[in-house]
């Protein structure tokens, strides 16, 4: 049993995430072994996205913790892409498989400035 112990000391502490990207918008792929929908929760505010997984966790009748290093909560914040609409984002879990499809901005939010010639009004007044 102390190899197994030693084995599971190595793992390593990691989400497992993979972003893609489309010309339409992202999905955010998250890894949440044990979470259902009902314990996930995803926020998408000020260009970024917050997600909250809790697992639910049961012990065999007869059996105790021995070790116990599986967390029972995720909670991570990460930065949206600047083109990304948070607000309308989706989000759905399948198999403890947290998808979040998140749209670009259709319509861009920039504007043309107009460019005044300096100093019209003392070149007409002079």
């Amino acid at each position: 049993m102390s190899a197994l112990r030693d084995a599971l000391r190595d793992l390593p502490d990691a989400v497992f995430a993979d972003l893609l990207e489309s010309d339409e918008g992202y999905v955010l792929v998250v890894d949440l072994p044990g979470a259902a929908a009902e314990t996930t929760e995803v926020l998408a505010e000020d260009g970024r996205i917050a997600i909250e997984g809790r697992r639910e966790k049961s012990v065999p009748e007869g059996f105790r913790y021995v070790r116990e290093d599986r967390p029972l909560f995720l909670d991570v914040e990460l930065p949206l892409p600047g083109d990304a609409d948070g607000s309308g984002a989706d989000a759905e879990m399948d198999r403890e498989v947290l998808e979040v499809t998140i749209p670009k901005r259709t319509g861009g939010t920039s504007r043309t400035i107009p460019v005044d010639e300096a100093g019209d009004d003392e070149a007409d007044g002079a």
